[in-house]
């Protein structure tokens, strides 16, 4: 059974710093290109960053581009997100989520879902 659970989140000031990390069991970790999402209310959901299964190729929704990145460590089966230079829009539930085995690069979909974790940036 997969299991991807998500911790790192809080409440933080504008300008503050975050690290999620989202632990992954049940799956052969190194070979899942990884990404995070995130959803506030009434939005749908938002792709924020992924990262590749293989030579660690990422990307960013623009938004987020040089105040986040991404990282996995796959001896840990953990993938990472460094949240830097925080604004109060990026209040949101944040999600990790693992692609397909094997897939190619970008991912066109994701196969298995955490649980979410908050966080809140106040102004």
């Amino acid at each position: 059974q997969v299991q991807l659970v998500e911790s790192g989140g809080g409440l933080v000031q504008a300008g503050g710093s975050l690290r999620l990390s989202c632990a992954a069991s049940g799956l052969v970790f190194s070979r899942y290109p990884m990404g995070w999402f995130r959803r506030t209310p009434g939005k749908e959901r938002e792709f924020v960053a992924a990262i590749a299964w293989s030579v660690g190729n990422t990307y960013y929704t623009d938004s987020v581009k040089g105040r986040f990145t991404i990282s996995r460590d796959n001896a840990k089966n953990t993938v990472y997100l460094q949240m830097n230079s925080l604004k109060p829009e990026d209040t949101a539930v944040y999600y990790c989520a693992a692609g397909p085995y094997g897939s190619s690069w970008p991912p066109q979909r994701y196969v298995y879902w955490g649980q979410g974790t908050q966080v809140t940036v106040s102004s």
